[in-house]
């Protein structure tokens, strides 16, 4: 569960990380950096992909500066995985409502 989000801050079942994180299931990745920065790839997203979830939230940032390129989203959707971007605050709340319900991965930009 995602206690708290902030500018460049996230607090998740109560440990604090100040970097873009994946919200695996069972683990944390606390160091996801994209080839580059504000681009989504496919190779960004591998080992995600080889996680099979039925969703996987992208929160583009606080701002959405973060970009999924269309062949990005179309390559997601290809696998059978439901594909949800949102700034990263409003990711958070859908990550929190479905979480339980359906296998998740989040991937979080948590600034810009």
């Amino acid at each position: 569960m995602i206690n708290s989000y902030e500018f460049g801050y996230i607090v998740i079942d109560g440990k604090s990380y100040t970097s873009d994180v994946i919200i695996y299931p069972q683990r944390i990745d606390a160091n996801w950096w994209r080839k580059e920065g504000h681009l989504l790839f496919p190779q960004d997203i591998k080992e995600i992909i080889e996680e099979k979830p039925e969703v996987l939230i992208i929160g583009t940032g606080d701002f959405g500066l973060m970009k999924v390129p269309p062949e990005t989203l179309k390559y997601i959707k290809s696998k059978g995985i439901e594909v949800k971007t949102k700034p990263t605050r409003l990711a958070c709340q859908l990550y929190n409502e479905i979480y339980n319900s359906q296998k998740t991965i989040a991937a979080l930009h948590l600034t810009c």
